[in-house]
């Protein structure tokens, strides 16, 4: 079997370790976010022995997203560090996460790992067009706690979920939610997203959905017109509250798919040439002394950079 790609969703798996690992550097500040990653990255490639490394960082959001629904994402709380801390020692989190950010961008260049960032771009989308458009002859995961990569999965794309430490399959969401991954978006869009301040219809679940429409677990891909014109045939023989939930809130549905939905059409012409010319530029020339004199610098004692560049020069 050859060899996959992993495609990481960067500030998604960096935010679950800068909220999470308590780590500290030797002039007292947080830098959990670092070395999560970092190690983070290290048993990744252990464990999948990828072809190649891509990591995907946010470009600050999609204006077209924004433009059907000015709240989209908007209403997400902020981060809230799972440490403790006595209450003149808590640290500024949000001066000190984007300090880690930009620490940690120079640190994985000089691992010689590509790093996309395209401005006024979700990194959703990008890696959406990488496994659909760019790397549709290689095995992709993607890694990430994001749901919203579920709609990505096929017979050659899974992902890895950092946080449940478990890799995503077409057999594995199937059992887990009772929906084909090539129907996943379209459920989601009926249940909302309360991560992203997403509404959704009211009595729509996963089981529900599945249970009154079960077309939901074929690999065939529905569209919302299909269930809505289902729930109008089947409220006539049935009258059940989700029918009418659901015919009610259609607007709702039809937005949702359109914030939701990863298709290569939510990037602009402009924006595909910049990621396939940060995918075709050279990157920085992996170099370990820069590296370590980089975490000296940051006063970071506890990466094994040993371990790490050991890791990646044996698939790179």
């Amino acid at each position: 079997m050859s060899k996959p790609i992993l495609v990481i969703d960067g500030l998604n798996v960096f935010y679950r370790h800068f909220i999470a690992n308590p780590s500290m550097s030797e002039n007292g500040e947080s830098v959990g976010g670092i070395v999560g990653f970092l190690k983070g990255l290290q048993l990744l490639c252990e464990r999948y022995n990828p072809d190649n490394v891509v990591i995907i960082w946010e470009g600050g959001g999609s204006p077209r997203r924004r433009s059907v629904d000015p709240t989209y994402k908007g209403g997400r709380r902020p981060e809230r560090l799972n440490r403790f801390y006595s209450d003149d020692n808590i640290p500024n989190t949000v001066g000190n996460r984007n300090s880690q950010i930009v620490d940690l961008v120079d640190l994985v260049k000089l691992t010689g790992l590509r790093q996309v960032y395209v401005s006024d771009c979700e990194a959703d989308d990008i890696i959406a067009y990488l496994v659909n458009a760019v790397y549709t002859d290689s095995r992709c995961v993607i890694v990430s706690t994001d749901k919203d990569f579920y709609q990505l999965i096929n017979s050659t794309n899974v992902v890895w979920s950092p946080g449940s430490k478990k890799q995503w399959d077409c057999e594995s969401v199937l059992k887990k939610f009772t929906i084909h991954p090539n129907n996943f978006c379209l459920a989601r869009c009926f249940i909302g997203d309360a991560s992203d301040g997403l509404k959704g219809v009211p009595g729509a679940g996963f089981r529900s959905l599945a249970k009154r429409f079960p077309s939901f677990e074929s690999e065939v891909s529905l569209c919302v017109d299909d269930i809505l014109t289902k729930c109008r045939k089947l409220r006539e023989q049935k009258r059940l509250k989700l029918y009418d939930s659901i015919i009610d809130n259609e607007e709702i549905v039809r937005r949702n798919w359109k914030l939701m939905y990863l298709g290569q059409g939510n990037l602009s012409g402009t924006q595909i040439q910049k990621v396939e010319g940060a995918l075709e530029s050279e990157p920085v020339k992996r170099n370990k002394l820069r590296f370590i004199r980089s975490l000296m610098n940051l006063q970071i004692k506890n990466v094994d950079y040993d371990k790490l560049f050991m890791t990646l020069k044996a698939f790179n």
